[in-house]
């Protein structure tokens, strides 16, 4: 049975950093596209940022370019979100998931338009992040 467990969320002033991890079991990273998300109360669910695990490519929403770094660990079967010089607006739920399985939706592709994020096979429960001016 495949799961993904978000953990690294908490509260933070403005400015601060932290990092979630997306923790998995009973699945491999290899070759895999993973996604962080979050989704703000009366928002729509926004991608963050992506990462292709064959080939280490990542991508980034414009809201966090220059501020957040998705990376891999393929030895734990993780993938984290190192996030700095966060601000209030950061505030969310985070989630992660994994797999993009539309046969032809890149990894870029997959986890920035709404419509195709419904493509990820799994999904995380989320980690709470707060972020205090």
């Amino acid at each position: 049975r495949v799961q993904l467990v978000e953990s690294g969320g908490g509260s933070v002033q403005a400015g601060g950093s932290l990092r979630l991890s997306c923790a998995t079991s009973g699945y491999t990273l290899f070759r895999k596209c993973i996604g962080w998300f979050r989704q703000a109360p009366g928002k729509e669910r926004e991608g963050v940022a992506a990462i292709y695990t064959g080939g280490g490519s990542t991508y980034y929403a414009d809201s966090v370019k220059g501020r957040f770094t998705i990376s891999q660990d393929n030895t734990k079967n993780t993938v984290y979100l190192q996030m700095n010089s966060l601000k209030p607006e950061d505030t969310a739920l985070y989630y992660c998931a994994a797999d993009c399985q539309h046969p032809y939706y890149s990894c870029g592709y997959c986890y920035k338009m709404p419509d195709a994020q419904e493509n990820f096979g799994y999904w995380g429960q989320g980690t709470q992040v707060t972020v205090s001016s």
